[in-house]
């Protein structure tokens, strides 16, 4: 029971929920870029190069056949997701940023205080 008990606290601190959800939202997020590399950007990237499937390349040496193509591709699939990461991450600091120089409505109470504050400011 105090082992049930230990385990509970540990799984329900806030850090371990904070990292759980972050690794829910990564895996869908991931599943975004990806389709975004694999449905738009590699396809444009297929009629710049002529429709030639760079994944299917490659040679052979004695019984070992060397897939380039395919290392190649990957690489490229790797270089595609993480610009792409970095410009959505890029255009989401953007917007933060434009929220976050906004500045802050004061509420009647609040600017009374203000003004009563600075009254006693001159006073002393």
């Amino acid at each position: 029971m105090i082992f049930f008990n230990e385990f509970k606290q540990f799984a329900m601190r806030g850090n371990v929920v904070d990292l759980a959800v972050a690794v829910i939202i990564g895996t869908a997020f991931g599943k975004i870029v990806t389709s975004l590399v694999d449905g738009i950007i590699m396809p444009l990237i297929g009629l710049l190069l002529g429709g030639v499937n760079i994944a299917d390349k490659s040679f052979t040496i004695g019984a070992a056949v060397v897939k380039w193509g395919t290392f190649l591709q990957t690489v490229l699939d790797f270089t595609l997701i993480a610009l792409a990461l970095f410009i959505i991450i890029k255009f989401i600091n953007l917007l933060q940023k434009k929220k976050e120089e906004q500045p802050e409505q004061l509420t009647k109470q609040e600017m009374i205080l203000i003004e009563i504050r600075d009254l006693l400011r001159t006073k002393e």
